[in-house]
């Protein structure tokens, strides 16, 4: 069992959309061997498209809209490696991905440099000490300048970083980085397949062995700025790593497959095994006999043809082995699993185990929600999985009768997965969907007519919030209930929802009934 945990490693890849996240995650893949071909993430001439982004939306659109789930081997440890949306309009699916991961390596593109959603990814991964490593993307472009960066880095996301790689210049003067970590020159050479022929070991930087393969010029430049670096940055430390505290720094061209085996091979030996995880009843560790995990996500139609829901269990201690019973904590009920999938993002196969620290992906007939326990009989509540309040929202119409049957389907479905919530208006049975970001309703509209074939269209709403109350006094809650039915919804799970228009009727709201409680939240 230990042998186990000590082999595995689960991490997320984060960053602000396009600056190359998926890219780094084939580039990942390629090197564990678990795909052949890396696939362009924008390109219509090949047909081949990125391993990761297996929806068609994801495909057209060139943006990853749901996050995937990939594990493969690479110098015997077995990594679970999770490609999130960069998009912030699927915030919420990245957020709740980052309660799934040990550790987390944050893509930064070298000419934009920090940006807003990656900004908001790092936060969340800080509240949880989650170590992270930086990822500088893009070198083979022009950029900002690598000192700059980093200040920007430390600035913005509030990390304390040491590189452990340094470029030699950049866009069309990039020749390559020195490899801080292991003492290594790599040297670049566009879209060529970067292989050992290419790594020179110069273990003192003062040798003229340099000069021979950079150049006079470029020579001097790295030895001055690798003077600047070790004074500067703090000496690369695995504890402080490990707690959080620092970050180590690489840089690279994912596209053109360049410093991405330095990053693997780095993070292979120092990022974390699995983790102990925080429940309301106590914490659990990894190494205990029984089984626990809990599930993250939930995807539909991942199989479109088989009309299939897939619930994601992040397993947290023991062993979870096939075809054995074991208890939904929420519902109160036992289940069994006579086809548990490990997955190479759309592609599964079935395991008969899994150990702490892997994703399994679980059929679902429609018990699990987001966040929900799987024990082996203990009921234990896993803490730290976000839900959020709805900015947008929209009625929606059927516009095709004769397919309400599918269109109710595939709502509920949908809802399900946390894309969006579905409240159900008081006063008229009018159907509301609620998102945290515009792009949601497009794809909601898409799967809607791709995996259920129905139709629908939106009708704006112009509200402020969803407020979920509650009141211990019975006739002050229906007294409530009655004079704002206009304003009164339910939600899928039936609970009362209040729609307020603006921050004004909210206030009133609030003011004229002081003993309902409100909040933002929907809590079990």
């Amino acid at each position: 069992m230990a042998e186990q945990i000590q082999a595995r490693r689960t991490f997320g890849i984060i960053s602000h959309p396009d600056a190359g996240k998926t890219t780094l995650t084939e580039k990942l893949l390629l090197f564990g061997g678990a795909i052949q071909i890396a696939g362009a993430v924008k390109s219509n001439k090949i047909k081949k498209t990125t391993t990761s982004d297996f929806m068609e939306i994801e495909r057209q659109r060139g943006i990853s809209v749901a996050t995937s789930v990939m594990a493969f081997e690479y110098r015997d440890i077995l990594i679970n490696l999770l490609d999130t949306p960069g998009h912030q309009d699927f915030a919420e699916d990245t957020f709740r991905t980052l309660t799934a991961v040990d550790s987390a390596v944050v893509v930064i593109d070298v000419a934009k440099g920090v940006e807003t959603q990656t900004e908001k990814l790092v936060e969340v991964c800080r509240m949880r000490d989650t170590p992270m490593m930086v990822f500088i993307n893009k070198l083979d472009r022009e950029g900002k300048d690598a000192f700059d960066l980093l200040d920007e880095v430390e600035g913005k996301l509030k990390l304390k970083v040491t590189p452990l790689s340094w470029p030699i210049g950049m866009g069309s003067r990039f020749q390559g980085v020195y490899n801080l970590y292991e003492q290594k020159l790599n040297l670049f050479k566009p879209h060529h397949k970067q292989g050992e022929d290419e790594t020179i070991i110069i273990d003192d930087i003062k040798s003229k062995e340099l000069e021979k393969h950079i150049g006079e010029s470029a020579a001097k430049e790295l030895r001055d700025e690798l003077e600047t670096v070790t004074t500067v940055y703090p000496k690369f430390d695995v504890k402080k790593y490990l707690d959080g505290s620092i970050s180590p720094v690489f840089f690279g061209s994912a596209v053109n497959n360049f410093g991405v085996k330095e990053l693997l091979d780095c993070f292979v030996e120092i990022s974390p095994q699995p983790m102990p995880r925080m429940t309301e009843e106590r914490v659990v560790v990894p190494e205990e006999k029984k089984f626990t995990g809990f599930v993250f996500k939930i995807h539909a139609n991942i199989d479109p043809r088989h009309r299939d829901r897939i619930a994601f269990v992040r397993v947290v201690s023991g062993v979870f082995e096939r075809n054995k019973s074991y208890h939904l904590v929420r519902q109160d009920k036992n289940l069994k699993f006579s086809n548990p999938y490990s997955f190479m993002a759309a592609k599964k196969e079935v395991v008969d185990e899994a150990y702490p620290g892997d994703i399994v992906g679980l059929y679902d007939s429609g018990n699990f929600k987001i966040g929900d326990t799987i024990t082996e009989g203990e009921d234990l509540h896993f803490k730290g999985i976000p839900s959020f309040s709805p900015e947008q929202f929209r009625y929606i119409l059927n516009t095709n009768p004769l397919k309400t049957k599918q269109l109710n389907k595939g709502i509920e479905q949908l809802m399900d997965e946390g894309v969006a919530q579905l409240f159900i208006k008081e006063d008229s049975g009018r159907k509301i969907i609620g998102t945290v970001g515009a792009l949601q309703f497009e794809v909601i509209q898409y799967r809607l007519e791709h995996e259920y074939g129905a139709s629908c269209s939106y009708e704006p709403l112009p509200l402020h919030k969803a407020l979920w109350f509650k009141c211990d006094d019975t006739a002050a809650l229906n007294e409530f209930i009655q004079r704002r039915k206009k304003d009164i919804a339910q939600d899928k799970d039936g609970k009362y929802v209040l729609l307020a228009e603006s921050p004004w009727t909210l206030r009133m709201v609030q003011e004229s009934h002081p003993k309902i409680e409100f909040r933002y939240k929907s809590e079990e």
